[in-house]
């Protein structure tokens, strides 16, 4: 999907957002490819760009805690529109974009996600749910990154080819809990048919 001011990116690294959010009294996780690669211990690919899980509870506390940046709210189906510190945002809304300043290149992306103060639910299906303790797979030099088999519960639902490479580098190394969870949780959320589910479900 394209949005207005797409180009350029210059993502910042996990321990550059770790400085950045060194302060905040909220959660938040490295997600999307970076976290894989922390938990494969390798990078599996390039990366365009950084992404950030928040909780959409949390989402007036974030923006304040950012208000010395320029931030932009990923509108539904396609338009950026700059989000204005005071503004809630709507539950349509899942993603924004934040960079120093208007000159500056988008630095990374926040995803927002449902939950409370104890408990992630995805977006996607309320019943896809884990304690906030155990949505961390660890906290390196001050960064927060997302426990895998919850990254690749979203990387299910349609599956990309950088996607595959990610499930094919951390699958081995996952525990039998996590492969469990995983498994419950793409059947729930996407159906049995789903192409990951079958996959897990041979191995």
């Amino acid at each position: 999907m394209l949005y207005e001011h797409q180009k350029p990116w210059k993502p910042l690294k996990p321990v550059e957002v770790a400085t950045v959010f060194r302060g905040a009294t909220f959660p938040w996780w490295i997600a999307g490819g970076q976290a894989i690669d922390h938990f494969v211990g390798r990078q599996v690919r390039s990366h365009a760009d950084t992404d950030i899980l928040a909780l959409r509870s949390d989402s007036t506390t974030l923006r304040r805690y950012l208000s010395g940046w320029d931030c932009w709210v990923a509108d539904p189906p396609g338009q950026l529109r700059f989000w204005r510190i005071e503004e809630v945002l709507g539950g349509n809304v899942h993603d924004v974009w934040c960079r120093q300043d208007r000159s500056s290149a988008w630095a990374f992306q926040i995803m927002l996600d449902e939950g409370d103060g104890l408990e992630w639910r995805s977006r996607r299906c309320s019943q896809v749910r884990k304690p906030l303790l155990q949505l961390a797979a660890a906290n390196d030099q001050g960064v927060r990154f997302l426990a895998p088999e919850v990254q690749l519960f979203y990387k299910a639902k349609s599956p990309r080819a950088k996607d595959e490479l990610d499930f094919e580098a951390a699958f081995p190394l996952l525990t039998p809990e996590q492969r469990a969870w995983l498994t419950r949780s793409i059947e729930t959320a996407y159906g049995p048919a789903n192409v990951w589910a079958q996959r897990l479900r041979a191995l």
